[in-house]
This record gives C-alpha cells, sequence and structure tokens, in this order.
C-alpha cells in the first residue's frame, strides 16, 4: 500500500501516525510506504493523482486492486489489507 500525500497536508498529517502503526503491524507481510508528493512529484504524475492524500493498494503482483482519495482510517486499511488476504 502506498500513500501519496505531503508533510503540510492536515489529513496526510491525521494519517501519519496510522501509517507508522501499521508499518510496524504488518511488518514483513505488507509494505506500507508514504510519498510526499510535494518533494517529489514523479509518482503523483505516474499513478494519475488529483488529490492528497490518495492510498493504493496492490497486489502481491505489483498490479493496483483498490485506490482511495482522502483520508483513512486505520480500521479501513485493515479492513481493505484483510480483504486482500493480508492478516
Amino acid at each position: 500500500m502506498i500513500d501519496l500525500g505531503a508533510d503540510q497536508c492536515v489529513p496526510c498529517k491525521m494519517m501519519a501516525p496510522i501509517l507508522e502503526k501499521l508499518k510496524k503491524t504488518y511488518e514483513g507481510k505488507a509494505a506500507i510506504i508514504f510519498i510526499d508528493v510535494w518533494k517529489n512529484s514523479d509518482p503523483a504524475r505516474q499513478y494519475g493523482i488529483r488529490a492528497i492524500p490518495t492510498q493504493i493498494f496492490f497486489d502481491a503482483g505489483g498490479r493496483e486492486v483498490q485506490r482511495h482519495v482522502g483520508f483513512m482510517s486505520e480500521k479501513e486499511i485493515v479492513q481493505q489489507l484483510t480483504k486482500m488476504g493480508v492478516n
């Protein structure tokens, strides 16, 4: 899962502690990655990002399976990961 946002975006700041927690929880099971698109705009272009934050979930083969725009709660992220078979 990648979260494309910015360090200074309010909903992105709200998600930062959630992502840090999930990064530890899912270590070795799923990659939880944050990319600041204000500092590095290439991924924003690559993934066609129009608003931040945007979360993109990928399967084990690297194919996009789900995309969400806006704040995403810990519960919602966990539900998506579980739906994808990540425990």
